[in-house]
């Protein structure tokens, strides 16, 4: 019997699901595995997290075969997945940190001081006047591979006709063309279908585009660009724009890579 195995024995005797000192509990009383590892209870968590409904983090497995039922005080209680629960599940528990296995705290602790940094990464754009944002938004593009290279995009701000604020060449002869808008509002400020309609009927002869925005677009602007035709129009709000400058180290610098490691059990194996 494999271990995934015994916690699904014991689960199937307790409707309202277990903590996983009480899975591991059982599994001694019950004489149903003989663990060779030093932190036998830390294997059991790992193999129910693992695969675990709404966990994912590097090393976790697709398949899952338990979910969060409840949380008694501090503690998760897990239970076996059922078709309904797959089918009806909609999102993870909160996770408490002291159940959380090493790789899962360091995703954690990543996201944390990244979500920090394009907070930092908004106030220092919000800072900087339109004609800097402009220029911006024309190099996070050509870095996103938009462009034949990077001398392929330009800032053409107010002197064009129009208003549209940069163009990117998609080939060295310029017959593709990537119109780009650029709207640095302040958050409260909500970009509506007006605006976006006032770009689209700039794009003469111009079938793409990018209306890029450190605010958010309204319910009405993105149901217009759904309903668009003859022409492409991609909408990157301030969020949105913040997690492609990091990804993309625009306004950024990597300082330290880590790598983390899991066992080869393949190596193993006899």
């Amino acid at each position: 019997m494999t271990i995934i195995e015994c916690i699904k024995e014991v689960l199937k005797d307790s409707p309202g699901g277990l903590s996983i000192d009480e899975i591991y509990g059982q599994i001694l009383q019950r004489n149903l595995y003989t663990f060779n590892a030093k932190n036998p209870k830390g294997v059991v968590m790992g193999e129910i997290r693992r695969h675990c409904l709404g966990l994912d983090f590097p090393t976790a497995s697709p398949i899952k075969h338990f979910y969060i039922s409840a949380i008694n005080g501090k503690k998760q209680i897990f239970n076996v997945v059922t078709e309904d629960v797959r089918h009806n599940y909609k999102e993870a528990h909160t996770s408490k940190t002291d159940e959380l296995l090493p790789e899962e705290r360091v995703d954690k602790v990543v996201l944390e001081y990244n979500c920090k940094v394009k907070d930092q990464l908004m106030a220092k754009i919000m800072m900087n006047d339109p004609a800097f944002f402009e220029q911006l938004v024309v190099v996070l593009l050509l870095k996103m591979g938009y462009g034949y290279d990077m001398s392929a995009g330009r800032v053409v701000g107010h002197a064009h006709d129009g208003g549209i604020d940069g163009i990117i060449s998609e080939d060295k002869l310029g017959l593709d063309l990537i119109y780009i808008q650029a709207k640095r509002y302040n958050q409260n400020v909500t970009v509506g279908r007006k605006d976006l309609q006032a770009f689209v009927g700039a794009m003469e002869g111009v079938g793409k585009g990018v209306f890029i925005t450190t605010s958010a677009f309204s319910k009405e602007c993105r149901d217009y660009v759904e309903k668009l035709q003859h022409k492409r129009i991609s909408l990157i709000d301030g969020e949105r724009l913040c997690e492609l400058m990091l990804k993309h180290e625009v306004g950024v610098q990597s300082i330290k890579i880590y790598k983390l490691f899991k066992i080869d059990e393949d190596f193993f194996s006899n």
